[in-house]
């Protein structure tokens, strides 16, 4: 076994979790993301809208839902995002529909999402959302990781650099908190933690049938 969480035997009917992931650019947010819906079957990754351009190896649909600035405005008028936001001269938003459609099917929805979007998701879904931020184990390693990416200028990651000090300083508007020292380990912990959300005595709706059950004469 790698360490995985063990399947609950009796099934359960649940609530689904909105698990938000935030973390500054370069931080490891995405990765430990792939990872996460890579080996857990049950969860589903919203896919947000963004006004900015495509970038070499990502897929409309799959990476973002790429539209243009007058069609984001349109989304917005026609409150079709759960939480949007403005970055780096960008707009950002998740799409209500999908998001519901999933939550119908029984899926947990993964969100890779900065603050301000855990905040507005928060004050809609209240207890359904799980927000965990996740720090670099320094300044000084997001700034060579950001390098490392080799996908923006220097005057681009000087301006997310300014941009993760901000974002660092609310911290505290999340649940957990875990420094990506090593992925891997960072990984393990993520995973732990959406394993016991899951199992919280809150969502566990169809325990009360099986309370019920236990307690009546045989």
């Amino acid at each position: 076994m790698d360490g995985a969480p063990h399947p609950d035997t009796h099934n359960f009917k649940r609530r689904g979790v909105l698990f938000v992931l935030s973390s500054p650019s370069g931080a490891g947010k995405s990765t430990i993301a792939r990872k996460l819906l890579a080996s857990e079957p049950e969860l589903s990754l919203s896919v947000s809208a963004t006004t900015r351009a495509i970038r070499p190896g990502e897929q409309d649909g799959r990476d973002y839902h790429f539209v243009s600035l007058d069609r984001f405005r349109e989304m917005v008028s026609a409150h079709e995002f759960l939480e949007w936001a403005h970055v780096f001269d960008q707009r950002y938003g998740t799409p209500r529909g999908p998001v519901e459609d999933m939550l119908a099917a029984g899926k947990d929805v993964l969100f890779d999402i900065d603050w301000q979007g855990a905040q507005q998701l928060h004050q809609i879904a209240g207890g359904d959302v799980v927000r965990v931020f996740i720090l670099p184990p320094s300044m000084e390693e997001l700034h060579k990781r950001l390098l490392n990416r080799n996908t923006d200028a220097i005057e681009v990651i000087d301006r997310r650099m300014a941009r993760a000090s901000n974002e660092i300083s609310h911290w505290d508007g999340y649940d957990y908190v875990l420094v990506n020292d090593d992925v891997e380990q960072c990984y393990a912990k993520v995973r732990t933690i959406l394993a016991a959300e899951r199992l919280k005595r809150s969502r566990q709706t169809g325990l009360i049938g099986f309370i019920r059950k236990l307690r009546t004469p045989a």
